[in-house]
């Protein structure tokens, strides 16, 4: 039975009901708000740097900026290019609180990662809390909980925490992203961390935000964090 306030009558709701495509409205398909069409039509970021998700013509352990690098992360994984239907249902998600996108692109998410290697917990990245109080909600976390059901893996939500607000990235280039995000994350007082951890977010665009954070968790004396994300810019 869900964890949330009449999750049981959600998910009788969605049993009863048809299942319709969320993004062109056709019917549903294999148990998912997605018709054949628009499932045939994900971007799926297969080849791809093993380290940073960057999108390569052919998958490689790393690419040419990873390579002259020490990132804190040991591998990345991004399960789609950030492109059509994916970016569509993200921005419902992300901007209009739709859960029903959330739920299948969580679906998708699990999907996707279960050939991963798998880490002993799954951590969000969180948003500051004025940035949540402006929200409502918090689209990683949204994604990260059934993501973490689906894969059986413990969410550690509330440990890794934004100690100050920044600036939205959207609006910086590469170098001033890693300025905006530095020293931008703490590990909060709690029983020891797992070893071996992966770090969750919606969007990796430079990869500043998940590395300044992976360098937290790092320093906090994980010894292995790795990124997922459900789409790489």
């Amino acid at each position: 039975m869900s964890d949330r306030p009449g999750g049981f009558f959600s998910a009788l709701g969605r049993a009863l009901l048809p299942l319709r495509c969320l993004a062109c409205q056709e019917p549903g398909a294999a148990g998912l708000d997605l018709c054949p069409a628009c499932r045939a039509a994900l971007p799926w970021n297969h080849s791809a740097c093993a380290r940073c998700a960057l999108p390569l013509p052919r998958p490689a352990p790393r690419c040419g900026r990873c390579a002259g690098a020490r990132p804190p992360q040991a591998a990345a994984r991004a399960v789609f290019l950030h492109a059509a239907p994916v970016d569509q249902l993200h921005r419902r998600l992300k901007f209009h609180g739709d859960l029903a996108a959330g739920r299948l692109l969580g679906q998708l998410l699990a999907e996707g990662l279960a050939g991963a290697a798998r880490p002993q917990a799954l951590v969000p990245l969180p948003l500051h809390r004025s940035r949540l109080r402006q929200r409502g909600y918090d689209q990683a976390l949204e994604l990260a909980r059934p993501l973490a059901r689906a894969l059986r893996l413990p969410l550690l939500d509330g440990r890794l925490a934004r100690g100050r607000a920044t600036a939205p990235q959207s609006r910086l280039d590469a170098a001033a992203r890693r300025r905006n995000v530095r020293g931008a994350f703490e590990i909060l007082a709690g029983p020891s961390l797992p070893a071996h951890l992966a770090l969750f977010d919606d969007v990796m665009t430079t990869g500043a935000t998940l590395q300044e954070a992976a360098l937290a968790l790092r320093r906090a004396g994980v010894q292995r964090v790795d990124l997922w994300v459900l789409a790489r810019a």
